[in-house]
Parts: structure tokens; C-alpha cells; sequence
């Protein structure tokens, strides 16, 4: 296993050859696992690599051009070998020096997994991942809140895991700084992240998540959601994260919440009754 999350960060804010339908960089991606696949294979002293990609099957990086670009670009031209479409591309090293046989080799093309799957069980393979998978990259409401991340905020592994996690509001219109005059100066100090976990592994994750300048929440006496607080934490945005908790908890025919919290880094405890905020108020807010 190899860790290229820092290298592809990188790529993320800047690819080359773009994005799929949403935040996706395929191609990028691919180049990238294919360079440090290679200063592995030159490590081991290997002499080409193998893939179980499918000609076809993946529309921005398994489409013959972009195979070809990949191959090139990672300096591995004719030395990845993709036994299950082998027959349908041009020969490579391996095949040509006699290491691999071509006849063994198989011409899988398509979406279809059908004949992944009838071939897995040939073998005999039972645990493989579900076809339905796949990059979160790809995934339109994901890839809302990485753009909303890295048009504001740092873009770092942990920021990114929190990104997996719950229902997400921005809450800095709420930290604006008060002027003696009573205006105001329309700056806020930071930028502020709430997020409100949807079932209780989420609530856990947030546990984990969470670091000694966030705040936590959590209703008292009532079933409802854990929520981080990520930013400037002004009494304001204290009380309208309170009144977003509230929204999803669970009141019992009451028209308002106790929500308690405090700041991981000082376990003073604090709490706030409040009402739930409406639909469009959320709506509002919600990244």
C-alpha cells in the first residue's frame, strides 16, 4: 500500500487533463498511482505492471486515447498489461518478449461487469467490491462540499474526512464583527463549519473527528443528532447551531430543545433551550 493522498491533493486543485461530471480528475488520478506504481516496479526490479482495467468501462480514464495518455504520461508505455482486454489493445512488452501468452489473455469491452462477474466465478471468487462503488469524487453532493471546502478552507486529510460525515451548514454570515456604532463591518473573523451527524455511527465519527477548538453539541434528555462546530464559535453562531440541532431531534410534541455543548479543549458544559429552525431557513444555510 502506498499513500499518495498529499500528491493527489495537489493534482486535485489543478488537473491537467480536468474533471469527470463532478470533481473526479480520472485521468490525473491515474497518471499519478501509474508514476509511483513504476518507482515500485523499478524498486523490486519488476518488469512491467498489470491492471484490471476494462477498455470501456470507466467513460473519462478507460477509453482507448486516454489509456494511451496514461501509459505515456507515467512512462510506462507498453508495459501495462490489462489481461482483460489485452486482445482489444496493441501488444506489449511482455507479450512480445513471451512472458504472456495473448491466447490467455481475454477482450472484455463495456460498462457491463456481467463477464468480470461470470469469470470471478469460474475461480471461484466470492468477496469482491459491489460494482455500484466507487470514487466519492463522483458524487454530486460530495463534491459540493469539496468545492465549498477548497474555495474557503485548507485542503487536508482531515478536513476532508469530516466532508464524509453528516449534514453541513456555513454559519459565517452569523460572525460578523459588531463596530461601536452598532454596525456592522461586515468581516468575519473565520470560517465557520457546522455539521450535524444522521444516525449514530455518525455521531461517533464526529467524536473522532474532532479537534480542541470545536465544539460540540448534543440535546439533553431527547433523542437527537451529535453536531461539530468548526470556526469562530461567537454566542450568535452557539445559538443558531442549537436551533439546527433542534431541528432534528426528536421533541416529543414540544416546541422547543435543550441542547447542551462545550469546546473539546474545555469540558465546561453549557446549554442553550431553543426553537427548531424552519425549512427555509436551512435551506439557507446548508452546503
Amino acid at each position: 500500500m502506498i499513500n499518495v493522498t498529499e500528491s493527489f491533493f495537489e493534482i486535485l486543485k489543478n488537473p491537467k487533463h480536468g474533471y469527470g461530471s463532478n470533481m473526479n480528475p480520472c485521468i490525473d488520478c491515474r497518471i499519478l498511482k501509474f508514476k509511483k506504481a513504476k518507482e515500485f516496479m523499478q524498486e523490486v526490479q519488476a518488469s512491467f505492471i498489470i491492471t484490471g482495467e476494462v477498455l470501456g468501462q470507466r467513460p473519462m480514464s478507460q477509453h482507448r486515447r486516454a489509456l494511451k495518455i496514461i501509459d505515456r504520461e507515467s512512462c510506462l508505455e507498453g508495459l501495462v498489461l490489462r489481461p482483460l482486454s489485452a486482445k482489444l489493445l496493441e501488444e506489449t512488452v511482455p507479450e512480445k518478449m513471451g512472458w504472456i501468452s495473448r491466447e490467455k489473455l481475454l477482450d472484455f469491452n463495456g460498462r457491463s461487469r456481467k463477464p468480470q462477474m461470470e469469470l470471478a466465478k469460474k475461480f471461484n471468487i466470492k468477496d469482491y467490491p459491489c460494482s455500484a462503488g466507487g470514487c466519492l469524487l463522483t458524487d454530486p453532493e460530495f463534491s459540493k462540499r469539496l468545492k465549498d471546502l477548497m474555495a474557503r478552507e485548507k485542503l487536508d486529510i482531515q478536513s476532508v474526512e469530516l466532508l464524509k460525515v453528516g449534514r453541513h451548514f456555513r454559519l459565517e454570515e452569523f460572525g460578523r464583527v459588531q463596530l461601536d456604532s452598532g454596525t456592522s463591518s461586515g468581516i468575519s473573523p473565520s470560517v465557520v463549519r457546522l455539521v450535524v451527524g444522521r444516525n449514530e455511527s455518525e455521531n461517533s465519527r464526529l467524536l473522532n473527528l474532532a479537534k480542541d477548538d470545536d465544539y460540540l453539541f448534543k440535546p439533553f434528555s431527547i433523542a437527537g443528532p451529535t453536531a461539530l462546530l468548526r470556526g469562530a464559535g461567537n454566542e450568535e453562531q452557539i445559538e443558531v447551531s442549537c436551533a439546527i440541532i433542534s431541528r432534528y431531534c426528536d421533541l416529543n410534541g414540544k416546541n422547543e430543545a435543550q441542547i447542551v455543548y462545550n469546546m473539546i479543549g474545555d469540558k465546561t458544559e453549557r446549554s442553550v433551550t431553543s426553537k427548531p429552525m424552519n425549512e427555509d431557513g436551512l435551506r439557507g444555510l446548508r452546503i
